[in-house]
């Protein structure tokens, strides 16, 4: 198999013997990076039901002490692995406790049960997840100049030319590799503060959105790891005047998608300006400390510490496109979660809220 780097690796297409590898991933204890291993199957599979419950050392990852660090990992979610290729595959995983209770740190099981409760809605999701490329030092902004800033936000968004694009390889990489997973991304595109891009995975139904992001999240940045790049979804990496990186999540239900739907939407934008506080706490992994620095008021954000919406507001808690206004139906976008957002928390707040009468 070719590299990225377009270095051929000689082992990569050796006989693995009938047997395939799978990458189990979870998320550490920190709620937003992920971690993963390795593991030999002995025939291949796409169900996660089928595979082992695994463990890992939590009191490296944060999850548990050392004289009792066992960590269990149960598969929920396979995709096709665009890395290995084959019948290799990537396995999402939920943590489990010693005794095989639910972990602290796993915000995921909450989000399943809730999503049952409330399956004859048919709860859609679609999440923009805005990223930043850095350096190999974590520190410099791709392609930034060495010395001082580059000219001010105005012709990055959607633009292109080497002067005003950077990474775009990665980006494309990663679009073919998730199409090639099984990951629904619906599209791409760069944003407003340079070395800053966006992709859209959606509409995804249920605790699907959850599974599929995160493994977007993995493969972005095992991507960028050939190109030696670090991947940021901190929510405002750059102080000054330079745009954040936010988790827009969009939302609908059945009711909204059909006719007279707007009226569904309306009601739901209600409930949720009545918990405003509540969903700020779960919109990024710090309690709304990682937000504070991005909902400003400014820079395309409404405060944190205000609620409003609006049609085609993007200074708004909540925008309304202008398109389902006119159409009188269709979806809503919450445009207050942070890029380092967990999905799982993100979605399971919005439907307790939305549709469970919390």
């Amino acid at each position: 198999m070719d590299g990225l780097d377009g270095q051929t690796n000689p082992f990569m297409d050796l006989d693995q013997g009938g047997k395939c590898q799978a990458y189990y991933i979870w998320i550490d204890g920190s709620g937003q990076f992920l971690r993963g291993k390795t593991k030999t199957l002995m025939e291949p599979t796409m169900d996660p039901d089928t595979l082992p419950v695994w463990n890992f050392d939590g009191s490296s990852t944060n999850q548990a002490l050392g004289e009792n660090s066992d960590i269990y990992i149960k598969p929920v979610a396979c995709f096709k692995d665009p890395f290995r290729r084959g019948d290799n595959i990537l396995v999402m995983c939920e943590t489990l406790d010693h005794e095989g209770n639910v972990h602290p740190t796993n915000r995921r099981r909450s989000c399943a049960n809730n999503m049952d409760k409330c399956a004859d809605l048919h709860p859609w999701f679609g999440i923009e997840q805005e990223y930043t490329m850095f350096d190999f030092t974590g520190v410099h902004p791709y392609g930034w100049p060495v010395n001082g800033y580059p000219g001010p936000q105005g012709p990055y968004y959607c633009g292109v030319g080497s002067d005003k694009v950077k990474g775009r390889k990665i980006v494309e990489a990663h679009y073919r590799a998730c199409m090639y997973a099984g990951i629904k991304i619906a599209g791409t595109n760069a944003e407003v503060m340079p070395s800053q891009w966006e992709y859209q995975v959606g509409p995804c139904e249920g605790i699907e959105m959850g599974d599929h992001l995160w493994a977007s999240r993995w493969i972005l940045q095992r991507i960028a790891e050939e190109f030696n790049v670090v991947i940021s979804f901190d929510p405002k990496p750059i102080p000054g005047d330079w745009n954040g990186a936010g988790c827009h999540t969009n939302i609908s239900t059945l009711a909204m998608r059909e006719e007279g739907g707007l009226e569904a939407i309306y009601e739901a934008i209600e409930l949720l300006g009545k918990k405003h506080m509540e969903h700020i706490v779960e919109y990024d992994p710090s309690g709304g400390e990682d937000n504070k620095r991005r909902l400003t008021g400014l820079h395309e954000t409404a405060s944190i510490n205000k609620f409003n919406y609006g049609v085609a507001h993007r200074g708004a808690s909540i925008r309304i496109p202008r398109q389902v206004a006119a159409d009188g139906k269709g979806y809503f976008e919450d445009r207050r979660p942070s890029s380092n957002a967990d999905p799982y928390q993100v979605t399971d707040r919005i439907i307790r809220t939305m549709c469970l009468g919390e």
